[in-house]
């Protein structure tokens, strides 16, 4: 197929194609937010690339980040299987390498959003790093005509039914070993569309909730209505709650049931837990889990499998309402509507504890 007409279907497929690694949920919708950048300096690292030139096609600009990362040619394609929106305002396809036959998935972004883009591109990278559950493992990234385009080149994943929510447990708490030294992460990042400041690193978990969450949720929705006297309150309380010292887990971020699933491993052919679509940080481990009762999707053999592998602390109940307000703050600042009083009855029981 001539190069010209590949780089116009793949660029079709990205405006047009409307499923992506995140599934649909009728409670949480892709939503436009205005980004506003967070993020540090990036790092040079093997797998950037960069097009500083329009001469090359898009396809052509992929290719070459591929190459570069992988140490030999790659010759990339459109083909289908991708997807439309992958959250956030990215542009989500599947291409196809013609010297290999190997199937990659593309997310891409105009230069307002590569900055939300880079910072999954790492985040996705620290998870699949772990070798301790299944992620996108991401390929490249790089950008594209003086940097007007950004994109990730994850590998290809193939979803499937089935699959054990008890593995699923287990191999979260194996990721959670994975430690820093201090809670934060490498960049900013986001959370759905909402900026979610990680910078800088701070060595007090509950001070970094307060700055870093709480109080960050708390200035975009005005206090959710809270007095001045209230919302200090309510930070107090989240500090006296938080106060258990733990240790700083790699965690998911967003892990509602959406972004999660079940992929057929390509050796054995089995149906393997996956996650995906992360707001990654280091922080309570707890904070990953409590997000796993907001919208369901996580049945009792989840639970089972974390407890076996890694048990969760007895007094995890009281601190699960602590970490779910932060997310249904996020969710009245993306969507509105009920969230902002099913936030203040989640206040007064914080504030009642």
């Amino acid at each position: 197929m001539p190069r010209q007409l590949c780089d116009i279907l793949l660029m079709l497929m990205l405006l047009s194609f409307t499923a992506a690694f995140r599934f649909t949920s009728p409670i949480r919708r892709p939503a436009q937010f205005p980004f506003k950048s967070l993020f540090s300096r990036r790092n040079t690292c093997q797998s950037m690339s960069s097009s500083s030139s329009s001469s090359i096609s898009f396809t052509e600009a992929i290719s070459k980040a591929a190459a570069d990362a992988l140490g030999r040619p790659v010759n990339l394609e459109p083909t289908q299987g991708g997807g439309g929106s992958g959250g956030g305002g990215a542009s989500t396809s599947a291409v196809l390498d013609a010297s290999t036959g190997t199937k990659y998935f593309v997310k891409s972004a105009t230069k307002d959003k590569s900055n939300m883009l880079y910072a999954e591109y790492l985040g996705v990278k620290e998870m699949a790093d772990t070798n301790t559950i299944k992620c996108p493992r991401p390929i490249a990234y790089g950008d594209y005509n003086n940097g007007r385009t950004s994109f990730v080149l994850f590998e290809y994943l193939e979803f499937t039914g089935g699959g054990s929510q008890y593995e699923l447990g287990q191999q979260l708490a194996k990721m959670h070993r994975k430690q820093a030294d201090k809670f934060g992460f490498h960049v900013d990042n986001t959370i759905g569309a909402t900026p979610q400041p990680n910078l800088p690193w701070m060595d007090d978990w509950a001070e970094f909730w307060d700055t870093h969450r709480l109080g960050h949720m708390l200035k975009l929705t005005n206090n959710a209505g809270l007095s001045l006297d209230k919302a200090q309150a309510l930070r107090d309380k989240t500090r006296q709650l938080l106060s258990h010292k733990p240790l700083p887990s790699l965690l998911h971020g967003d892990l509602w049931g959406g972004n999660k699933g079940f992929v057929k491993d390509r050796e054995s052919g089995k149906a393997i837990p996956c996650i995906f679509d992360p707001a990654t940080y280091y922080g309570d481990r707890e904070a990953d889990v409590a997000m796993t009762y907001v919208f369901g999707g996580f049945n009792g053999d989840f639970y089972k499998g974390y407890n076996d592998e890694w048990p969760l602390l007895a007094d995890f109940e009281k601190r699960k309402m602590v970490y779910n307000l932060y997310h249904i703050l996020n969710h009245e600042v993306l969507f509105g509507g009920g969230y902002a009083s099913q936030a203040r009855g989640m206040i007064e029981q914080i504030l009642s504890m």
